[in-house]
C-alpha cells in the first residue's frame, strides 16, 4: 500500500526537494503541497493523506497550530502529522507533542531517516528524534506540570521480565524495529510488547512510557 504524504512548507525549494525524495521511494507518494498552516489544514481535509509532513515556522497559521487543528478534527483521526523543522528547540518539541503530532524530526536528519520516519508514523507509532526524546524526559522529570497524569499508578512490577526489557529499550530511544533486531524478535512481537506495557502502566503514548521508565528507575537519566 502506498503511503500518501502532504508536504507543508512555505519554501518552494524545500517542498520540491522533499517531493523528489518522497516520490523516489516505491511505497511513498506526494499527495499535495501546502504553502502555510491554513493551506495544510484545508488540503488535509480535502485529500485525506496518510501523513502530513509539517514545517513549524510558516506565515499566518504556523505548523503547530495547524497540527492541533488537524488532530482535533474527528474526521481526520487516520491522518498522522510528522513535524519537521530546523528549530529543534525544547518549546517546539513539547508544543508539537501537545498538539498531537505523531513525530518530531530535525531537518538535519538524513534522507533515509526522513523516509523511515514517515513510514513509522504512518504505521501508527510515535517517533521522536534522540534530542526530542531527551527533552521530553528532562522536562517531565523536572516539571510537575509535565508529569504523567497518574504518578501513583501501577509500578513496573506489573510488567513481565520481557516487557521490562523492552520498556528499557524504548526509554533509550529505540524504535520497534530496532528493539526487534536487538532481541531477535519480529517487529510485530516487539510492538505487541510495547503496547501491552503501555496498557499496563496507563501510558497515553510512547513518550509517556519513556518518562515512566525513567521515573521508576528502570533507566537512569544520563
Amino acid at each position: 500500500m502506498t503511503i500518501r504524504v502532504l508536504l507543508a512548507d512555505d519554501q518552494a525549494l524545500i517542498r520540491g526537494g522533499f517531493a523528489a525524495l518522497i516520490d523516489s521511494a516505491e511505497d511513498l507518494a506526494v499527495a499535495g503541497e501546502a504553502i502555510d498552516g491554513a493551506d495544510a489544514v484545508r488540503q488535509t481535509r480535502a485529500l485525506r493523506p496518510d501523513v502530513v509532513l509539517m514545517d513549524v515556522r510558516m506565515p499566518g497559521i504556523d505548523g503547530l497550530t495547524a497540527c492541533g487543528q488537524i488532530t482535533a478534527d474527528p474526521a481526520l483521526t487516520a491522518v498522522k502529522v510528522l513535524v519537521l523543522t530546523t528549530f529543534e528547540q525544547d518549546d517546539y518539541i513539547l508544543a508539537a507533542l501537545q498538539a498531537g503530532a505523531s513525530g518530531f524530526l530535525g531537518k538535519g536528519a538524513s534522507p533515509t531517516q526522513l523516509l523511515d520516519a514517515i513510514r513509522v508514523v504512518a504505521r501508527g507509532e510515535a517517533l521522536l528524534s534522540p534530542r526530542a526524546t531527551r527533552v521530553v524526559i528532562e522536562r517531565a522529570l523536572a516539571s510537575p506540570a509535565a508529569a504523567p497524569a497518574d504518578p501513583t499508578g501501577p509500578d513496573l512490577s506489573v510488567l513481565t521480565e520481557r516487557e521490562r526489557e523492552i520498556v528499557a529499550l524504548v526509554a533509550q530511544g529505540l524504535s520497534n524495529d530496532e528493539i526487534a533486531g536487538r532481541l531477535f524478535l519480529s517487529p510485530l512481537t516487539a510492538k505487541t510488547h510495547v503496547n501491552r506495557a503501555m496498557a499496563k502502566l496507563g501510558a497515553r503514548d510512547r513518550a509517556q512510557l519513556v518518562v515512566l521508565a525513567y521515573r521508576a528507575g528502570l533507566v537512569p537519566p544520563r
